[in-house]
């Protein structure tokens, strides 16, 4: 856990996808003495919804609820600025409805002591289903001044606000701005898993595309396991 200083509030609890980004956050934790509580959460709006809405009344949570929480994951890029493998914290984030949500600002200002300049402050958007061509992209970015884009962001921000509980979102990029995607859409179950088979095939299908997505994903996932280990590590901690 992060103990920042005495009077200031700390990350005691993980939110990540389930699947490689939960795996790349384990990598992360290894070696920590007190490793913060990890809850592999699915991936898209509506199931991350009714994960933490669950979670808020079960007995792991009431018995032990959370101080302040930070949302790990991977994010695709919708600006230049940002390529595979960069590491990025948001200031806000909004969505296609017009919501828009601040992260903590507490939690916000230990993640960026904690990465001392190594991340950039972003606003972010959540969307409702796969982004996947370079054009959506563009057009993402022009109409909501959205640097990177997300499926669970303000969905966990909405549901932990009610709540009380503060916080706060950091997130590796996986693709770029300008890069096209393998439709993974029928890959993704209605409860927020990737199902291998449709996977397959939908690689199959943009073979050029995918070997890209492989890459960009490789390199955010090894920048998300180093964020990891920079924010939970012993020199971050403070006892």
């Amino acid at each position: 856990m992060i103990y920042p200083g005495i009077h200031s509030p700390i990350i005691d609890t993980i939110l990540v996808p389930q699947g490689a980004e939960f795996q790349a956050v384990g990598r992360g934790l290894r070696g920590n003495p007190a490793p913060p509580r990890v809850l592999a959460v699915p991936m898209g709006c509506q199931p991350i919804t009714t994960y933490l809405e669950t979670w808020l009344q079960s007995q792991d949570f009431l018995n032990k609820p959370p101080a302040g929480i930070l949302l790990l994951g991977l994010a695709g890029s919708l600006s230049p600025q940002y390529r595979s493998g960069d590491i990025t914290i948001y200031h806000a984030c909004g969505d296609a409805n017009g919501n828009q949500y601040l992260p903590s600002q507490p939690l916000t200002t230990i993640l960026q002591d904690a990465l001392a300049g190594k991340a950039a402050l972003v606003q972010g958007f959540t969307s409702d289903r796969l982004i996947i061509s370079a054009t959506n992209k563009a057009n993402l970015a022009q109409q909501y001044q959205a640097a990177v884009v997300d499926m669970e962001s303000t969905a966990a921000l909405a549901i932990l606000q009610r709540a009380g509980i503060p916080l706060a979102i950091a997130r590796t990029i996986s693709d770029d701005y300008q890069q096209d995607l393998p439709d993974l859409t029928a890959a993704i179950s209605d409860t927020g898993s990737l199902q291998p088979f449709p996977l397959a095939i939908a690689m199959l299908q943009r073979p050029v595309a995918a070997v890209q997505l492989i890459r960009g994903s490789l390199r955010g996932l090894k920048a998300l396991t180093n964020l990891t280990s920079e924010i939970f590590y012993s020199k971050s901690n403070k006892t």
